[in-house]
């Protein structure tokens, strides 16, 4: 059963930063290209950023380009956001994808003062 479980989203103020962290289980990690997605209060999805299967190549939008890094460690099976700078109109609800088909739970992102 493919699992993914996202974990280190909390309360930070403006400038802040967090790092996000989603483990993977059920499936061979190393074989997929994995994405993080978020969704703003009342609002619609939007793709933040991808990373391809050997962590070689990624992609941004440019609302968090230069601000958010993807990474993953293979070993480890686990997929990370490092988001720094952060602005209130990061503040969604952050779920890392396998493909468009599998989602985890979750993690809330408050950017407030």
């Amino acid at each position: 059963e493919v699992q993914l479980v996202e974990s280190g989203g909390g309360l930070v103020q403006p400038g802040g930063s967090l790092r996000l962290s989603c483990a993977a289980s059920g499936f061979t990690f190393t074989s997929y290209t994995m994405s993080w997605v978020r969704q703003a209060p009342g609002k619609g999805l939007e793709w933040v950023s991808i990373i391809d299967s050997g962590g070689g190549s990624t992609s941004y939008p440019d609302s968090v380009k230069g601000r958010f890094t993807i990474s993953r460690d293979n070993a480890k099976n686990t997929l990370y956001l490092q988001m720094n700078s952060l602005e209130p109109e990061d503040t969604a609800v952050y779920y890392c994808l396998r493909g468009v088909s599998y989602w985890g739970q979750g993690t809330q992102v408050t950017v407030s003062s």
